[in-house]
């Protein structure tokens, strides 16, 4: 059983939308998708995404197979809404809208007062074609394409403040190990709703300190394991054993989900074979106004190193 480090999660704010994306058949459906949430980019002043999970034919609002995914930006304020409309207007087009048989819908899980209304950045391709109907009680726009059908978006996007950064450090015996236990802690977040990882198993973990500025947060290199014949003793914080270091980081709606994703996740991967210890990423609090303390999630007290 691997111990965990008496540590705490360093998070941040940013903005959030959640949509229900649906299409004919799985090709389809994972081509609009993967395009949409691609690219995890907020260090470059862009925006991010993620997929919460896959929706069968029953699940979804018009019957076809679907997709809850999530996007994000850094930051609440009037810039970050700014970017957020713009960027979500690019990846729709760009990602979905280009995509065979795709529908947009909003799927916010509850009524907030903000929402984006998706005629200038998205409607618009339409070029003058574009109406407005009703359908599954929702107002749609329907946008004509050379395909042969209308591509339809939800006229009103739903956006909310959110949290992001949540991360989980797992300290394995082997890059066997580390795959392994970094594809299981991603497999438990599929199944919580409203969570998104947007690295699925992250091989980076990155630093705000950097030489090369230009490039945006770098490696953080004294947890890489094979730097170890090159770094002090002093600077070197691999522990003795360890060879592999994956990164699980998740965004969620509110911090209760936060919360929730990092405990089922700790709790569901504790035990498997190949894990040494899990920790979490933190920067002395520079980084974001939400600290989550490990001890504080509710897990066993023998669970602590």
């Amino acid at each position: 059983m691997a111990i965990i480090e008496d540590a705490y999660c360093e998070a941040f704010e940013g903005l959030c939308i959640q949509l229900m994306v649906t299409a004919q058949d799985a090709e389809f459906l994972t081509r609009a998708v993967n395009a949409f949430t691609a690219l995890p980019s907020t260090v470059f002043g862009d925006a991010e995404g993620g997929i919460v999970r896959w929706l069968s034919e029953s699940e979804t609002i018009d019957g076809r197979l679907g997709s809850i995914v999530q996007l994000w930006v850094t930051g609440t304020g009037k810039k970050a809404t700014a970017k957020f409309y713009d960027q979500l207007g690019r990846r729709m087009r760009q990602g979905i809208l280009v995509v065979p048989t795709t529908a947009v819908f909003d799927y916010y899980p509850k009524a907030i007062e903000n929402s984006f209304n998706m005629m200038n950045n998205v409607g618009h391709c339409g070029d003058g074609y574009e109406w407005i109907i009703e359908d599954f009680n929702r107002k749609l726009i329907s946008v004509p394409i050379m395909m042969g059908y209308d591509f339809i978006i939800e006229e009103e996007i739903s956006y909310a403040p959110g949290v992001m950064g949540g991360n989980l450090w797992l300290y394995c015996d082997s890059i066997k190990s580390g795959i392994k236990v970094g594809r299981e802690a991603v497999r438990i977040i599929a199944e919580i709703d409203n969570v998104c990882t947007t690295f699925d198993v992250c091989s980076a973990g990155s630093k705000p300190e950097t030489n090369f500025p230009e490039i945006g947060p770098s490696t953080n290199h004294p947890y890489c394991p094979t730097l170890k014949s090159k770094l002090s003793l002093e600077e070197f914080k691999v522990p003795d054993g360890v060879l592999s270091i994956p990164e699980i980081v998740f965004n969620a709606l509110d911090i209760e989900t936060i919360e929730k994703t990092m405990l089922k996740v700790i709790e569901g991967i504790i035990d498997l074979e190949g894990l040494i210890k899990i920790s979490t990423g933190n920067y002395g609090g520079k980084l974001g106004k939400y600290k989550i303390f490990l001890r504080e999630l509710g897990l066993k007290e023998f669970y602590f190193s």
